[in-house]
C-alpha cells in the first residue's frame, strides 16, 4: 500500500463504515486498528447491529476515514471499499492481540472482532496541492477470504 495512505491510517482510530441493504443505506462510526500485513481493519461491533446485518444479507461496503480541520490546505481523508468478515485461526490471534494493544479496556468487554479487508482506498491530502488524489487497490484477485457467520 502506498505508504502516505498507510501512515494517515494508522495516526487515526475511526472510521465511518457504510452499507446499504435493499436499498436502505446506513452507517456506523466504529474504533479500529489496522493490520498493515493484510491491509485491512480491525473493529467490534454486535452481530444485531443494522451495518453487520446488512453486510450478512450481501450488501456492500465502503467507508472513510478523515481529518478533523477548518484549514482548506490540511485537509486529509481516505475512502474505501472492501469486504467485511470474521477473522478465525491464525487472523483472530492477530486481530485480537493489535485491537488489544491499541484500545487495552476492551480485554474486559464482550466485544465481538471484525476485519475490513480493503480493495480499494483513495486519499485525499490537500497539503500536497488542492484536491491531490492518490489511489491504491488490492493486487491479488480476492485478498484476504473469509465467511460471514449467517
Amino acid at each position: 500500500m502506498d505508504p502516505g495512505i498507510e501512515k494517515f491510517i494508522k495516526k487515526h482510530h475511526v472510521l465511518t463504515l457504510a452499507t446499504a441493504f435493499d436499498n436502505e443505506p446506513w452507517t456506523a462510526n466504529c474504533f479500529y486498528t489496522w493490520l498493515e500485513v493484510e491491509d485491512a481493519f480491525v473493529f467490534t461491533s454486535d452481530s444485531d447491529t443494522k451495518h453487520i446485518q446488512d453486510l450478512a444479507q450481501g450488501g456492500k461496503v465502503a467507508g472513510s476515514v478523515v481529518l478533523e480541520t477548518t484549514v482548506i490546505g490540511e485537509i486529509r481523508g481516505i475512502q474505501f471499499t472492501g469486504r467485511l468478515f470474521e477473522p478465525n485461526g491464525d487472523l483472530m490471534k492477530i486481530s485480537k492481540k493489535a485491537y488489544l494493544k491499541r484500545f487495552p479496556f476492551t480485554a474486559l468487554m464482550k466485544t465481538q472482532l471484525w476485519v475490513l479487508a480493503v480493495d480499494y482506498v483513495k486519499m485525499t491530502d490537500n497539503r500536497l496541492g488542492f484536491g491531490k488524489k492518490r489511489v491504491w487497490r488490492r493486487e491479488l484477485p480476492g485478498g484476504l477470504g473469509g465467511e460471514m457467520r449467517k
